[in-house]
């Protein structure tokens, strides 16, 4: 007597079904994690390596121990980078976090000229830093600049000679290039914040001030924090335009840590320290980043139509 196998059944359920599409979607996980490893994981791990070396950046490549790290941390221009870094990102912040929420709160309005001020503030962005650099030299010099031509006194002066006035400048082209970006950000925001929960404001008696503390900028909460975690680790690695504007001076003035990583490896030959310079701009990047998230709470992924 023959037995007939009975075929097992198959688990039609949404959870399984599911799973299943999880497991046969994953492989498109694969092209940018190969680009995440080969263009983030290995040079890192390259930098990481080279700070325990000594290289001229032509000869040979010799193990070094911990001299390169010595040298850094013992270098006593190395807290006064830190600062001026540190510096630079809180200024920078100041400046382009408030102006950035007005701007994308403006531009969130549906009128058809608020579209094309969009595109006209969205150009700074578009333009070269170096290109920026060069052209606000040009007009803040005190023979031929601006002022200089327009005779007006206040212009008149040595910007990029005093350290005050030349860390003002920086903060200034730096804001001026980089709050078009942050007020798209806040402009996407504000969009997606519920109509309805004006409405039920403007019914209670809320004016425009009003509903801006009460509603918009608490809505905003995570967009604050996505912001500011691009424009605090975004600060880390200005160089061009500092570079092209005051070269870190006058002195040591404008000398952040990535321009400072620069002079070491490009213009001293000395890869070893640079790299270890590198090394302490990514986790300051990376502490600065977990900082932040930890300021947004434990839901800072969280969408901010929630509680609507």
């Amino acid at each position: 007597m023959s037995v007939v196998p009975i075929p097992a059944r198959r688990d039609t359920s949404p959870a399984a079904a599911q799973g299943g599409r999880g497991a046969g979607l994953s492989w498109l996980a694969v092209p940018a994690l190969v680009f995440f490893v080969g263009f983030g994981v290995i040079p890192l791990v390259g930098v990481l390596l080279l700070s325990f070396s000594s290289w001229d950046g032509l000869g040979d490549i010799n193990f070094a121990g911990l001299e390169s790290w010595r040298a850094v941390l013992s270098d006593p221009g190395l807290p006064h980078a830190l600062w001026v870094t540190f510096l630079v990102m809180a200024l920078s912040w100041l400046v382009q976090t408030p102006a950035s929420i007005l701007i994308g709160v403006f531009l969130a309005g549906h009128q058809r000229y608020r579209a094309v001020l969009a595109v006209l503030y969205f150009i700074p962005l578009l333009l070269s830093s170096a290109a920026i650099a060069i052209t606000y030299k040009a007009l803040l010099d005190p023979n031929f600049g601006l002022g200089a031509g327009l005779q007006i006194p206040f212009l008149v002066q040595d910007w990029l000679g005093e350290p005050v006035l030349a860390m003002g400048v920086v903060i200034f082209v730096v804001s001026w290039q980089y709050i078009p970006f942050h007020s798209l950000i806040y402009q996407g925001g504000v969009r997606q914040i519920p109509r309805s929960m004006y409405e039920a404001a403007e019914i209670d008696g809320a004016g425009r001030m009003r509903k801006f503390f009460s509603i918009t900028l608490p809505q905003l909460k995570y967009t604050i924090i996505t912001s500011s975690t691009l424009m605090v680790v975004g600060s880390l690695t200005f160089f061009d335009l500092i570079f092209v504007l005051t070269a870190g001076g006058p002195g040591d003035a404008t000398r952040v840590l990535a321009l400072d990583m620069y002079k070491r490896g490009f213009q001293a030959n000395l890869m070893g320290p640079a790299s270890a310079i590198a090394c302490i701009l990514v986790l300051v990047g990376l502490l600065m980043a977990l900082l932040l998230r930890r300021l947004g709470g434990r839901d800072a992924s969280a969408s901010q139509m929630e509680g609507a």
